[in-house]
C-alpha cells in the first residue's frame, strides 16, 4: 500500500475510532490520520495480521488498534488530570 493508501486508511480508521470512543477533546483530520496509522500498527500486532492492502479486513484491524490507542490515551490523560 502506498503513502496515499496509508493516509486514507488511517483517516477512515481514526475517524471511526474517534466516533466510537469519543475522546475527551476534539480531534482534527490530521490527528485522526495519525491515530489511524498508529492504530494499524497496534492492531496488526494485537491481531497478528499485517496491514498491507487497502481492504475491509485491514480497515477493521486498523480500527481495532485505533480504538485501543484512543482508550490508552484517554486513560493517561485522565490520570494526569487527577494529580
Amino acid at each position: 500500500m502506498g503513502f496515499l493508501g496509508w493516509i486514507i486508511l488511517g483517516g477512515l480508521a481514526g475517524w471511526l475510532a474517534s466516533t466510537f470512543v469519543r475522546p475527551k477533546r476534539g480531534q482534527g483530520c490530521v490527528v485522526n490520520i495519525v491515530v489511524g496509522i498508529v492504530g494499524a500498527f497496534i492492531g496488526g500486532f494485537l491481531v497478528g495480521r499485517d496491514v498491507r492492502e487497502f481492504n475491509l479486513p485491514s480497515l477493521v484491524v486498523a480500527f481495532i488498534g485505533a480504538v485501543v490507542f484512543l482508550l490508552v490515551l484517554n486513560a493517561l490523560e485522565g490520570s494526569s488530570r487527577r494529580r
